[in-house]
């Protein structure tokens, strides 16, 4: 049976709550560590900034935990931030489970910052993730998905996802057990819930 470990960063839980519950998933918001460790699939959400999450789930002692986990780890938008070597909002190195900066987008004449709605995805080669959300049980899925964000992650060898606000950046991620998404899959409708549901069957 799933049992998703929802991490206890401070973010707003409740439409991480609703999209859980939607895909039928057993959940548990905690910032306990052997809770973690003994859930199939684990949740770190982040909305807001890097440095009031990063503070909370350090203050729990949770930062080895989490860099230790072996079982699927998702992170989104914020949560997704933390889980690179440094992101520059917060000033400091953070999880370190991918290589890379985050850093902030610039607004240009034609693009504001912060990068706030719909825009598309682009899926890059292949993976067991990406294998699950092409084969979603409910059809062919629209590549629209919902950020909000001022910072963002760098296309490396572990995107999974591409998107483009200012300049290309990574809206999906993954490397052995870890994922990271952008966009919020919460909020990003059916397409949102396909993400979420291919996670949640790795």
């Amino acid at each position: 049976m799933t049992q998703v470990a929802v991490v206890d960063s401070g973010a707003n839980f409740a439409s991480v709550r609703s999209a859980l519950e939607r895909c039928g998933a057993s959940y548990t918001l905690t910032h306990d560590a052997a809770t973690l460790r003994a859930a199939t699939h684990v949740l770190l959400p982040g909305v807001g900034n890097v440095t009031d999450s990063w503070n909370r789930i350090k203050g729990h002692g949770l930062v080895d935990t989490l860099r230790e986990l072996t079982q699927p780890v998702l992170g989104i938008c914020v949560g997704m931030q933390m889980m690179f070597e440094h992101c520059d909002e917060a000033g400091h190195d953070t999880l370190g489970v991918f290589k890379g900066h985050v850093k902030a987008l610039s607004a240009t004449p034609q693009e504001r910052v912060p990068h706030c709605g719909w825009n598309t995805v682009s899926v890059r080669g292949d993976h067991a993730l990406t294998r699950r959300l092409a084969s979603d049980p409910e059809g062919p899925l629209d590549s629209h998905v919902y950020f909000v964000h001022s910072f963002a992650a760098p296309v490396t060898d572990d995107t999974l996802a591409e998107c483009r606000h200012t300049i290309p950046f990574a809206a999906a991620v993954g490397h052995a057990n870890f994922y990271g998404v952008q966009f919020h899959p919460e909020r990003s409708a059916r397409t949102g819930a396909a993400w979420l549901r291919a996670f949640l069957s790795l």
